[in-house]
């Protein structure tokens, strides 16, 4: 939006130039996020106390949990909002990325809104079923998968980059890319969703995910940078720079509120959306593997519930003490701070992994 201004201004006074760069804009896209959203926070939980839009706390989840019935919740409207404006703000609106980021955006936010609104009205935690939910997702990711398929120009925008090598890409073709960003959308929005249990602990890993995502993006969309790392440079990603520093300005501004103890949480309307995000973000930019690395934490939880699920009907015995898996280290008495920067710490060690794998090939 401002970037159409900046360029007319740019015409009277090259000066101005210098705020349509890249850089620029992502900081201020970063600073305008946050700033959203820190201005929004209390008036916010407000309105959500006043009609009553609660968390609903599972009975039989840890008894600690249920003193955080009736903290406010649908925080991620918040952070969806700030994102948004954000980027339609500072953002190239003639770049397509921006676009299939906003639309993931509003489509998985839509779910998740739905999935809350049901808890609120039903007062349980039960809300949209597990069927609809899917349906949901799969239908979200398949249109999404599709539109970045469709506008493929180079036969790297349809190979799987296998990274800390230089050399080797497999061939995915365009249905190969539908059906890897159909599993990659839908397994990132759950595990985000299902990491969602603990005060702080989902938002932190999706700002440092985000911030490699960022680099990883400015790196790919910059053909000189792209050229000395010997990584595939992929035109227009460089955009996604400025994406990504909008999250990384509404995550942070989230996590001000919903720290511990939180003041509110972001409910499925935010984890569910900002789950599709990094996975489209990733995909966009061909580094999905990065992705499944740097969320190390959310493929962890994730594989906690299925192995539970899968071993209790088959034994009807538990591996863990609950699950997902912070629930269990929660049950063996460590303390919920405790867990949550630890897995805080995990998910950073696993970013700067991903990370060395720019010089690493």
């Amino acid at each position: 939006m401002f970037l159409e201004l900046i360029n007319f201004l740019t015409t009277l006074d090259t000066g101005f130039g210098v705020i349509s760069y890249i850089t620029v804009r992502a900081v201020l896209a970063m600073i305008a996020a946050l700033f959203i959203t820190l201005s929004l926070g209390h008036f916010f939980i407000s309105r959500l106390q006043q009609y009553q839009i609660k968390q609903v706390i599972r009975t039989d989840g840890p008894e600690s949990h249920l003193s955080k019935s009736g903290t406010p919740t649908m925080g991620g409207v918040m952070i969806l909002f700030a994102f948004i404006v954000s980027v339609l703000i500072w953002g190239d609106l003639h770049n397509v990325y921006l676009w299939i980021v906003v639309v993931t955006a509003i489509i998985f936010g839509a779910i998740g809104f739905a999935d809350d609104y049901l808890k609120i009205k039903h007062k349980s935690s039960d809300g949209l079923s597990a069927k609809q939910k899917y349906l949901g997702q799969s239908i979200g990711a398949i249109l999404i998968g599709i539109w970045i398929a469709s506008i493929a120009e180079s036969p790297i925008q349809t190979q799987l980059i296998v990274p800390f090598s230089k050399d080797l890409f497999i061939p995915l073709g365009v249905v190969g890319l539908v059906v890897l960003s159909y599993f990659v959308i839908v397994g990132s929005s759950n595990s985000v969703n299902l990491t969602d249990g603990l005060d702080g602990l989902a938002i932190m890993p999706v700002v440092l995910i985000s911030g490699a995502l960022a680099v990883l993006a400015y790196l790919s969309g910059n053909y000189n940078f792209a050229n000395y790392l010997n990584m595939p440079f992929m035109p227009g990603t460089g955009e996604i720079f400025v994406i990504c520093a909008a999250l990384i300005g509404a995550g942070l501004g989230f996590l001000w509120f919903n720290t511990y103890p939180a003041e509110i949480f972001m409910g499925d309307v935010g984890s569910l959306s900002l789950g599709a995000i990094l996975a489209v973000i990733a995909i966009i930019i061909r580094q999905e593997i990065l992705l499944f690395i740097m969320g190390g934490v959310f493929v962890a939880e994730t594989l906690s519930v299925m192995i539970q699920v899968g071993w209790y009907k088959k034994t009807k015995k538990r591996i863990f003490l609950m699950a997902p898996l912070h629930h269990h280290f929660e049950k063996k008495g460590m303390s919920e701070p405790k867990i949550i920067v630890r897995f805080w710490m995990v998910t950073l060690i696993l970013v700067l992994i991903s990370l060395a794998s720019i010089k690493i090939r």
